[in-house]
C-alpha cells in the first residue's frame, strides 16, 4: 500500500495511515492499495461491506457505481491486448471528500501514466484525479482498437495470400474476444453516463460536465468494436471462400491431368492386348513410334490446357 498526499500535483509520501482519516489543509490523499489492504482501510474510511466484498471477489466484476453516505464506489475495467488475447483488469475506486483509494489485483498501466499528468495539471482534488484516470482508461481502448484493426488487416492479407487451417481458429478466437469485450463495454458506458448526468455531491458541477466527453468516446469505442465484429464475420466468409476456391483449383488440376492420361491409357490398353495377329507388334521401331506418339499427344493436350488457363 502506497499513501501519498497530493497538493497541486506534487506527491508527498505518507507513512502513517492514521493521518489520512483527517482532511489535509490542502490537497487530498491518494491511497494505492491491494485487496489485502482492505482489512486496514475498511474501518478507517467506513467502506461498505458490499463494496469490499466486490473487491475481494474472484469473479469478474461488472462496471458499476454505488453511492454510499461518505464515499462512492466505482468499478471500471482497464484493457490490455498482447496480440494473442484481450485482458480486462478491474480497477476499484473509493472516492471521498478528501481521499481517493484505488484497489487493484494486478498492475494497471493507467495509474503509472497518470502521475506526470497530475503534476502537469497541478491537480489538488480527488474528483479531478478520478476524471483524469477514467479518461486515460477510455483512451486506451482506442489504442487497443487500433492494434486489433491492424491484426484484422494482417489476417485478411494472410488469408488472401496463403490460406491455412490455423486461420479459422484465429478468426473464431478473435471474434469471441471482440464479442466479449463489446458486452463489457455496455455497463462501462452506463457508469460514465451516470458520472455525467447524475447529481453527485462529491464531484464538482463544472468537472462533471467533462464526463460527457468521456461518454462520447465510450460510445465511439462501442461502435468501433461493433464494426470489428462485422469485419470478423466478413473475414470468416473470405476464409471459407478461399478454401473453396483452393479446393476447386486442385480439382481442376487433377481433372486436367486425368484428361491428358485418358488417351495415353487407351493407347497402352490397346497395345497391351495379347492378340497374335497385331502387325504393329512386330514392327522394328514400333515401340519408339508409340512412345513418341504418346509424348506428342500428351504435350499437345498440356499446351492446349495451358493456353486456356485450365492448369
Amino acid at each position: 500500500m502506497k499513501i501519498r498526499l497530493v497538493q497541486n500535483g506534487v506527491f508527498t509520501p505518507i507513512d502513517d495511515i492514521a493521518m489520512t482519516v483527517t482532511p489535509p489543509e490542502e490537497g487530498f490523499f491518494w491511497i494505492d492499495a491491494d485487496v489485502d489492504d482492505l482489512i486496514v482501510l475498511q474501518p478507517l474510511f467506513s467502506m461498505h461491506d458490499l463494496a469490499v466484498e466486490d473487491c475481494l471477489s474472484e469473479e469478474e466484476q461488472r462496471p458499476k457505481i454505488e453511492i454510499y453516505e461518505s464515499h462512492y464506489f466505482i468499478v471500471v475495467n482497464s484493457i490490455r491486448f498482447d496480440d494473442e488475447e484481450i485482458f480486462l483488469r478491474a480497477l476499484n475506486i473509493f472516492l471521498g471528500r478528501h481521499f481517493i483509494i484505488t484497489v487493484t489485483k494486478q498492475k494497471i498501466n493507467e495509474l503509472r501514466m497518470l502521475k506526470p499528468i497530475l503534476w502537469e495539471q497541478e491537480v489538488h482534488q480527488p474528483d479531478r484525479f478520478m476524471y483524469l484516470l477514467i479518461d486515460l482508461i477510455v483512451d486506451n481502448y482506442f489504442t487497443v482498437g487500433d492494434r486489433i484493426e491492424v491484426r484484422i488487416e494482417k489476417l485478411e492479407e494472410d488469408i488472401l495470400m496463403h490460406t491455412k487451417k490455423t486461420h479459422l481458429n484465429e478468426i473464431i478466437g478473435l471474434r469471441s474476444e471482440i464479442l466479449w469485450l463489446k458486452k463489457v463495454l455496455g455497463p462501462q458506458k452506463e457508469v460514465i453516463n451516470t458520472l455525467n448526468k447524475r447529481d453527485l455531491r462529491l464531484i464538482d458541477d463544472q468537472l462533471q460536465k467533462y464526463f460527457s466527453d468521456i461518454y462520447e468516446n465510450a460510445v465511439k469505442i462501442s461502435e468501433t468494436f461493433e464494426t470489428y465484429r462485422d469485419l470478423m464475420g466478413n473475414l470468416r466468409e473470405a476464409y471459407q471462400s478461399s478454401i473453396a476456391n483452393r479446393a476447386n483449383e486442385i480439382m481442376r488440376v487433377f481433372t486436367a491431368i486425368t484428361t491428358i492420361f485418358i488417351p495415353l491409357t487407351l493407347i497402352t490398353g490397346i497395345y497391351g492386348m495379347n492378340f497374335d495377329n497385331m502387325p504393329e507388334l512386330h514392327t522394328q521401331h514400333g515401340y519408339y513410334v508409340v512412345i513418341g506418339l504418346m509424348v506428342l499427344l500428351g504435350t499437345i493436350m498440356y499446351l492446349i490446357f495451358r493456353k486456356k488457363d485450365w492448369i
